[in-house]
C-alpha cells in the first residue's frame, strides 16, 4: 500500500483539562513572554501621545472639549489613564505569569541536569565537531587507566566536571562537561526581568512624584496641597507623605566668563534649611543638580530655577491688588523668560499682563530690547496689559504662567497709542484709564524642584544589575562536552582519542581542542623526562 493511501489517524480531540494545558503552555513559552514584551511597549506608546489624567487632568478636559467627537471614544478606551487602565494592567500580568512559567520549569531542568553525570563516551569520537589522537610510546610505560586519570586530573583543572567511565575495561575513557553557568545566568537574567517588573509595579502602585517651584525666602511642606503637581501611584496613599519641611534660604548661579563660553552656567548651588519632622532640628543643606537631598525613601531634585521679579499691583482705588515675587519662566540660555502677571482682586476689573522679564537688557538701534547676559546686570519687565474677566472664579483650572487674552480688554502694548509698559528695577507704570499702577520692586530666584518617592528603585536597581551580570555569563561561556578514551593499539603503544562537542554555536570550540591536545601532549612528554616525545596524529585541529 502506497503512504499517500495509508489511512490518516483522526484529530485528537481535547477535552477542558488538555485545552487549559496547552493554552498555559503557550503562554509560558519564550515566544510568548518576547511577544507580550513587545506588545507592552507598544501599548504604552499612547501614554505619550495623548494627555495623561493622573499627570494633567486640566489638559485632558480641555482635549475632550476640544475633540467632542473622537474624545468620549478615546475616554472610553482608556487612552488618558494608559498605565492604570485595564489592557495595560493585563499585558503586564500576562507578562508576568509568562515569565515565571517560563523561568520555574527550566530551573527545575536546569537543577536535575546539575545534578546528571556526563552523558556517556561516545563509540566513534572522530564523529565529533572536533576531534583528535595521541599516541603515547610503549617504552612510557603509560595503561590506558593511568592515561584516562592522567586525563581527568588535567580537564578538572581546566574547570570541567568529570567523570571516568568504563574503568574495569580495556578501554576507559573519561567524560567532562562545562559551561553550566551558561544556563545559570539565562536563568538570572529572566528571574531578574521579573525582578524589574515586580520592582516597576511596586513603584508605581505605592510611589509619587510631585514638583514644586519655591522662590528665595519661602518654604516647602511635604502635603498634596502644597505641591504645584502631584502624581500619585494608584494605590498610593497621602497619609503616606513623609512629613519634612525645607525652606530655599539663597540660591546662586555662577556662570562662566571665559571668552569661548562666555555665560555657560557652571554651578548651581541651592543653600536649604530642612527639617525631617515639625519636631525634628533644623539642617543646613546645600542643593545642587544630581546631588538630591533624602528625608528617608524620598529624594528631592532641583531641576530648573529663574528669576522672580518682586511686582506690586495697585488697582484704580489704589488698594493694594498684588504684592509679591511673580515667577518668570527661562525661555533660553540668557534667561530671557516670559512672564504671566495676575492681579484678581483689583477693581473695579482685574487686572492682567504678559509679557517678558530680561535679566540684562539691551535696547537694539531700532528701540527693541533684548537681554545679552544671564546675570541681572540690567533687568527690565516688557509688558502688555490686560482689564476684564480673568476667569478665575468658574471653578475651571487655570495654568498659572498663561494669560487667556480672548475675553479682556487691552489696555496698552506695543501697537497701541500709549505703547508697552517698560520697567527696569524700582520703577512704577501708571496703566491708562486710571485702573491701576504696576511697580516692579526688585529681583528674586526661585528653584523648581522634583519630589520623588519611588519603593520600587533599589528591587529595580539590583534586579537590572543582576539581569545584567546574567546577560554577560551567557554571552561569555560556552557550554562544552570532552571525551577521551585510551586504549592499547596493536603495535603496542597506547591509544588516546578524544573529541569535542558544543551546545549550540562555539567559535572557540577549535581552539579547545587544540588546547586540550596540547595540554595533554606537553604533559605527558614532560612525565615520560622528555623521553620519546608524543606524536600527535590524526587531529584535524
Amino acid at each position: 500500500m502506497s503512504p499517500s493511501s495509508q489511512t490518516q489517524p483522526p484529530p485528537v480531540s481535547l477535552n477542558a483539562m488538555g485545552m487549559l494545558r496547552w493554552a498555559w503552555r503557550q503562554l509560558t513559552s519564550m515566544r510568548t513572554a518576547v511577544q507580550l514584551l513587545l506588545l507592552l511597549a507598544v501599548a504604552a506608546v499612547p501614554g505619550s501621545l495623548f494627555p495623561q489624567r493622573p499627570a494633567n487632568p486640566a489638559v485632558v478636559t480641555q482635549y475632550l472639549e476640544d475633540n467632542p467627537g473622537v474624545g468620549p471614544w478615546m475616554d472610553r478606551f482608556q487612552l488618558f489613564d494608559v498605565y492604570s487602565s485595564v489592557w495595560f494592567s493585563a499585558i503586564y500580568l500576562l507578562l508576568f505569569i509568562s515569565l515565571i512559567g517560563c523561568v520555574i520549569p527550566r530551573a527545575g531542568v536546569y537543577w536535575k541536569h546539575m545534578r546528571s553525570r556526563p552523558p556517556r563516551t561516545p563509540r566513534r569520537l572522530s564523529r565529533m565537531p572536533e576531534h583528535g589522537t595521541l599516541f603515547l610510546p610503549a617504552q612510557a610505560a603509560m595503561t590506558p587507566a593511568s592515561a584516562v586519570a592522567d586525563t581527568s586530573a588535567l580537564l578538572r583543572r581546566r574547570g570541567y566536571r568529570v567523570q571516568v567511565q568504563d574503568e574495569d575495561t580495556d578501554t576507559p575513557s573519561v567524560a567532562a562537561e562545562r559551561g553550566y553557568l551558561k544556563e545559570a545566568g539565562n536563568l538570572l537574567f529572566h528571574v531578574s526581568l521579573i525582578g524589574v517588573l515586580i520592582s516597576v509595579a511596586v513603584g508605581g502602585l505605592f510611589g509619587y512624584r510631585g514638583q514644586k517651584l519655591i522662590i528665595e525666602g519661602e518654604g516647602f511642606t511635604n502635603t498634596e496641597i502644597s505641591y504645584d503637581f502631584f502624581f500619585p501611584g494608584t494605590n498610593f496613599d497621602t497619609d503616606w507623605l513623609a512629613p519634612f519641611s525645607l525652606t530655599l534660604d539663597d540660591f546662586d548661579v555662577t556662570f562662566d566668563r571665559s571668552e569661548t563660553n562666555y555665560g555657560n552656567p557652571v554651578d548651581f548651588t541651592a543653600s536649604m534649611t530642612t527639617r525631617e519632622n515639625p519636631e525634628a532640628q533644623p539642617r543646613n543643606e546645600t542643593l545642587r543638580v544630581n546631588e538630591p537631598i533624602g528625608f528617608g525613601g524620598t529624594n528631592v531634585y532641583l531641576i530648573g530655577n529663574g528669576y522672580a521679579p518682586v511686582i506690586t499691583v495697585r488697582d484704580g482705588d489704589g488698594n493694594i491688588a498684588l504684592q509679591g515675587p511673580v515667577p518668570a519662566l527661562p525661555q533660553d540660555p540668557t534667561y530671557n523668560s516670559s512672564i504671566v502677571i495676575k492681579a484678581p482682586d483689583a477693581q473695579p476689573d482685574q487686572l492682567g499682563f504678559v509679557g517678558f522679564f530680561l535679566p540684562t537688557a539691551v535696547v537694539d538701534e531700532n528701540g527693541v530690547a533684548f537681554g545679552s547676559d544671564p546675570d541681572p546686570f540690567n533687568p527690565q519687565l516688557n509688558l502688555n496689559s490686560y482689564y476684564g474677566d480673568l476667569g478665575l472664579d468658574d471653578g475651571i483650572p487655570v495654568n498659572v504662567y498663561q494669560l487667556d487674552t480672548t475675553a479682556l480688554t487691552q489696555l496698552n502694548g506695543r501697537n497701541t497709542p500709549d505703547g508697552g509698559i517698560v520697567l527696569g528695577a524700582y520703577q512704577t507704570y501708571d496703566v491708562p484709564d486710571g485702573r491701576g499702577s504696576i511697580t516692579f520692586d526688585g529681583l528674586k530666584r526661585y528653584v523648581a524642584l522634583d519630589i520623588v518617592y519611588d519603593p520600587g528603585k533599589t528591587g529595580a536597581l539590583i534586579s537590572t544589575s543582576l539581569a545584567l551580570t546574567g546577560l554577560v555569563l551567557t554571552l561569555s561561556i560556552s557550554r562544552r562536552r570532552v571525551w577521551v578514551r585510551a586504549s592499547t593499539h596493536d603495535d603496542g603503544r597506547t591509544l588516546i582519542e578524544y573529541g569535542l562537542l558544543a551546545r549550540g554555536k562555539d567559535h572557540g570550540l577549535a581552539k579547545e581542542a587544540l588546547s586540550i591536545g596540547s595540554a595533554l601532549s606537553t604533559y605527558w612528554a614532560s612525565k615520560i623526562h622528555h623521553t620519546n616525545q608524543p606524536q600527535q596524529e590524526g587531529s584535524n585541529q
